[in-house]
C-alpha cells in the first residue's frame, strides 16, 4: 500500500510523540500541516572548542543531599541549599554545617517539580530575606510560588514571610523548573517550564514557558510589555538558567531543549523564543522546533544551541576574575546528562558564541547548578540523587 508523503509524515510524527500508530486514524492532522518546520538548526553547535580552561580545584561543601537544585552564598560567608523534595541544608561561615529549619508542610514535590531555585534578596545584608520557588500544594490549590522568608544570624531557622507570586502552573510535575535571579537592580528575573502543555508557552495569559521580572513585592517590574503583568518573555520550553552579565546588564536564558537543541537566548522585553508545541491539536508535540519562526513570526533565534544533541543544561552564571584565564567573563552551564560544566565566550553584541570549552567531564555525575560567588569561584550542585554535594569549583591561577 503505497502512503502519500503526508500521511508517512503524521505515522512518524505520533510515533515521535508516543501515540499508537492506530490512532493515526482517528485523530487526522489538520491542514495545511506545515512540515517545513519539523527540524530546524545544525548539526552541532558550529564553534571552535579550546583547550584552554584553567586547572579546576573542587572542594566539597555540603555532602550527603538529595538533589539540592540550587545553592546561594551569603555575604558572611555561609553557603545555603535545598533539596528537591524538601529541606534546607548550610554550611556556616565557622565550618559548622546542619539543617536549616523551615515550615515545608505545603511543599508539593512530584517529578520535576519540589523545593528549587533560591535566590537572595539585593540587600539581604540589612532584611536577611531569602527567596524561594517552589511547589505549593493547600487549601485545594496547586501550584508553583515564589516564597520569601527571613534567616536568624546563626543561620538555624528560616522563617516564612509572603508568597509574592503565585499562580505558576503545575501539572504532574514535569517542566516545572523555576530560576531565581536577583538582578543588579533588585529586582527579580523567574525562568518557568510549560508544564509539557501544548499552549502554555505561547499563552500571555499563563505564567509557565516565560521569563517572568517582578519587584520584590511581586508587582511587575518596570519595562514589562504589559505593565500589569509579570510577564518579560515567552516562549521558553523549561528556562532552568538565568545570568546576568557583569558589565552589560543583559540577562540569558539557558532552556533546555527537546531532542535536540538546549538554547542560550538573550532576552529582550516582549521576545518571543518560538517554542510552539501545539501543532497537533490537544497534543504536546515535542518535535516542533525549539525556535520555530515558521510558525512563530519574529520569534528571535538563540544566541546559543547544543544542535543535535542536547546537553540537559540545567543552569547558567558568568564567572568572573583573571583566575579564569581566556575564560574570564565566559557563561558557564551546569550539564545534566553530558556530567560537565559547558564554557561559553560570547561576542561582544552578546547574539553568539565565538568558542567553548568543557571541566569536571564525568567526575562528579550530573551537574545541576552553578552560582557565583564574591571571590571568583563556582558553587555547583551535583543531581544524582543519592550521597549529591554542593562543590566549590575554584580555576588554579
Amino acid at each position: 500500500m503505497r502512503h502519500s508523503k503526508l500521511a508517512v509524515l503524521a505515522l512518524a510524527t505520533t510515533a515521535a510523540i508516543g501515540l499508537p500508530a492506530a490512532q493515526v486514524s482517528a485523530q487526522p492532522l489538520p491542514l495545511p500541516f506545515d512540515t517545513g518546520s519539523l527540524g530546524s538548526g545544525s548539526d552541532g553547535p558550529g564553534i571552535p572548542t579550546e583547550d584552554t580552561l584553567p586547572a579546576l580545584t573542587v572542594t566539597p561543601v555540603l555532602d550527603g543531599l538529595d538533589h539540592p537544585w540550587d545553592a546561594v552564598q551569603a555575604p558572611d560567608g555561609a553557603v545555603l541549599t535545598g533539596q528537591r523534595s524538601g529541606g534546607f541544608f548550610v554550611r556556616r561561615a565557622d565550618g559548622s554545617t546542619g539543617p536549616v529549619t523551615a515550615d515545608l508542610s505545603d511543599l508539593y514535590a512530584q517529578s520535576e517539580t519540589g523545593l528549587m531555585g533560591i535566590a537572595l534578596a539585593s540587600n539581604f545584608a540589612q532584611t536577611r530575606t531569602v527567596y524561594t520557588c517552589q511547589g505549593f500544594q493547600g487549601g485545594g490549590i496547586t501550584d508553583i510560588r515564589i516564597q520569601s522568608w527571613t534567616v536568624d544570624a546563626g543561620w538555624t531557622t528560616l522563617t516564612r514571610g509572603a508568597a509574592i507570586l503565585t499562580g505558576i502552573p503545575v501539572n504532574e510535575g514535569r517542566h516545572g523548573g523555576c530560576r531565581i535571579l536577583t538582578a543588579a537592580d533588585g529586582t527579580l528575573f523567574v525562568g518557568t517550564g510549560d508544564t509539557a502543555q501544548p499552549t502554555v508557552s505561547q499563552d500571555p495569559n499563563s505564567l509557565g514557558g516565560k521569563t517572568l521580572h517582578i519587584n520584590t513585592d511581586g508587582t511587575p517590574a518596570a519595562g514589562n510589555p504589559d505593565p500589569a503583568s509579570p510577564v518579560y518573555t515567552l516562549g521558553h520550553r523549561n528556562a532552568q538558567g538565568l545570568a546576568q552579565q557583569p558589565g552589560t546588564g543583559r540577562i540569558y536564558a539557558v532552556d533546555q531543549g527537546t531532542t535536540r537543541d538546549d538554547e542560550v537566548n538573550l532576552l529582550v522585553a516582549g521576545g518571543n523564543y518560538g517554542y510552539k508545541p501545539d501543532r497537533i491539536p490537544g497534543i504536546y508535540d515535542e518535535s516542533v522546533p525549539m525556535t520555530d519562526p515558521s510558525r512563530v513570526p519574529g520569534a528571535l533565534a538563540a544566541a546559543w544551541s547544543s544542535g543535535s544533541t542536547t546537553l540537559a543544561t540545567g543552569s547558567a552564571a558568568f564567572v568572573t576574575g583573571s583566575g579564569w584565564g581566556p575564560w574570564d567573563g565566559a557563561l558557564v552551564m551546569g550539564g545534566l546528562k553530558t556530567k560537565q560544566l559547558v564554557f561559553l565566550r560570547l561576542a561582544a553584541d552578546g547574539q553568539s558564541a565565538t568558542a567553548q570549552t568543557f571541566g569536571l567531564q564525568n567526575q562528579y555525575g550530573r551537574l545541576r547548578s552553578v552560582t557565583p560567588t564574591a571571590d571568583g569561584s563556582l558553587l555547583v550542585t551535583t543531581d544524582n540523587g543519592s550521597a549529591d554535594q554542593v562543590l566549590r569549583v575554584t580555576p588554579q591561577a
